[in-house]
C-alpha cells in the first residue's frame, strides 16, 4: 500500500474523531439546555470539556502534517497559510455570529461586534463573544500565530523549537496548578479558563504528535486506545463541578488521554467497513458546522417543538452537512484561487505543486 493511501486512511480516522467530538459537544449542550445535571463524573460532562481539547490537538497535528514541508519564511508561504485559514474559518463564523445576534433580538455592541467579526476578540477579549462555543474559535485564531512561530522555529533549529514547546507546557502547568482554583466553580472562572494561553499546549501537543514517525503495531494501537478511553470514562474525580477536570494532576491525566487518543487514531491504518466509514466521514466533514450551528438550530427548533434531543441532533447533523456542502466548500474553493493572492510575487514551484487528496482534506481542517 502506498504512503499516500496510508496518509488518506489516517486522515479519515482523524475525520472520524473530529466528527465524534463535535457530536459529543452538541449532545452535551443539548442535555445541559434540557436542565440535565452533567457533573464532572459523567461521560458527557467530560466530553463537554475535552471535546474541545480534542479539536485543538487535531488542529495542531493536521496543520503540522500539511505545512511542515511546504511552509517557508517567505511572503508566499505565510500568505497561502493565512489565506486558506481565512476562507476556512471566517465565513461560517460570520454567519453564526450574525444569526445569533438576529435571534437574540438585541442591538449589538459595535466594539464587541467588530472584535467578533475580525476574530480579534481571541487576542484581547477572549470571553466576549456572541455565539456559544465561539471562544474556542478565537483561541484557534491565536494558535495560528503560534503555529507560524512553531513551524519557523522548527525549520531554524530543533533545539529552539523544543525550548518554545517547553515554554507552552510550562504555561499549561501554571494555569492548571496555580491560576485555576479547584475550590471555585468553573463558571466563576470562565474568563480565566477560556484564555488562549490556558489551552495553547493542547495545540502544540498535536504538533508534537505529527513529529512522531514511528509505526505502532495494530495490537499496540488498539490496546493504547482502549486504555485511553477506559481511563477517560472511569478515572475518579472527587466532586461534581467541572473545574476538577481542568486543574491539578487530574488535568494532566485527561490531557494525556486526549493526546493518546489522537495519536492512536492518527497511526491506525485499518479502516472500518464502508457502512461505518461513510457516516463518520460525513460527520467529520461537517464537524465545524455542527459545532457552530447547533446552538442556532436548538434555539430555532425550541420555539416550535418541545425539547427532543434525538430530533434536534438529527436535524442539526442534516443542516450542518448541507451547510458544509453548499456554503463551507464554496469558500474553501475561493481560498485556493490565485486571484485572491495578497501579493504580486509569483508562488514558488513547491507551492504550485499538486496536493495529494489526503493533504487537501487536512489543509482545510478546522
Amino acid at each position: 500500500m502506498s504512503s499516500e493511501k496510508l496518509g488518506m486512511k489516517r486522515l479519515s480516522n482523524l475525520d472520524y474523531l473530529r466528527g465524534l467530538a463535535a457530536f459529543g459537544i452538541m449532545i452535551y449542550h443539548y442535555s445541559c439546555w434540557q436542565s440535565k445535571d452533567l457533573a464532572a463524573n459523567t461521560f458527557l460532562g467530560r466530553i463537554g470539556i475535552y471535546g474541545v481539547a480534542l479539536f485543538y490537538v487535531l488542529s495542531g497535528l493536521t496543520l503540522y502534517y500539511v505545512y511542515n514541508n511546504r511552509m517557508r519564511p517567505v511572503q508566499n508561504g505565510l500568505e497561502n497559510f493565512l489565506k486558506h485559514r481565512f476562507f476556512r474559518i471566517y465565513p461560517l463564523m460570520w454567519f453564526a455570529t450574525i444569526a445569533t445576534i438576529i435571534l437574540s433580538r438585541q442591538f449589538p455592541n459595535f466594539l464587541k461586534l467588530f472584535l467578533n467579526l475580525t476574530g480579534l476578540f481571541g487576542f484581547v477579549r477572549w470571553d466576549d463573544y456572541y455565539t456559544v462555543g465561539l471562544w474556542s474559535i478565537g483561541n484557534e485564531l491565536v494558535f495560528y500565530v503560534f503555529f507560524i512561530i512553531l513551524i519557523l522555529s522548527l525549520q531554524k533549529s530543533r533545539l529552539l523549537f523544543f525550548f518554545v514547546a517547553i515554554g507552552f507546557f510550562t504555561m499549561f502547568l501554571y494555569f492548571s496548578f496555580f491560576v485555576l482554583n479547584n475550590k471555585i466553580n468553573l463558571a466563576d472562572q470562565w474568563t480565566t479558563y477560556v484564555n488562549p494561553m490556558n489551552h495553547a499546549f493542547l495545540f502544540v501537543g498535536g504538533f508534537l504528535i505529527g513529529m512522531i514517525k514511528i509505526k505502532i503495531p495494530a495490537w499496540a494501537n488498539v490496546s493504547l486506545l482502549t486504555l485511553a478511553i477506559i481511563t477517560f470514562i472511569l478515572y475518579p474525580v472527587p466532586g461534581s463541578d467541572q473545574i476538577l477536570l481542568v486543574t491539578g494532576y487530574t488535568r494532566l491525566i485527561f490531557t494525556a488521554c486526549c493526546f493518546l487518543t489522537v495519536l492512536c487514531f492518527y497511526k491506525l491504518e485499518a479502516g472500518p467497513p464502508t457502512f461505518v466509514h461513510k457516516p463518520l466521514s460525513r460527520l467529520g466533514e461537517a464537524s465545524y458546522s455542527v459545532y457552530l450551528l447547533h446552538p442556532l438550530v436548538y434555539t430555532s427548533l425550541n420555539i416550535a417543538f418541545n425539547s427532543n434531543l434525538l430530533l434536534f441532533a438529527s436535524i442539526t447533523v442534516f443542516i450542518s452537512y448541507f451547510v458544509y456542502q453548499y456554503f463551507e466548500k464554496y469558500f474553501m474553493a475561493l481560498g485556493k484561487r490565485r486571484q485572491f493572492s495578497l501579493f504580486s510575487r509569483l508562488e514558488s514551484k513547491k507551492s504550485k505543486s499538486k496536493i495529494a487528496p489526503g493533504e487537501l482534506t487536512l489543509t482545510f481542517d478546522s
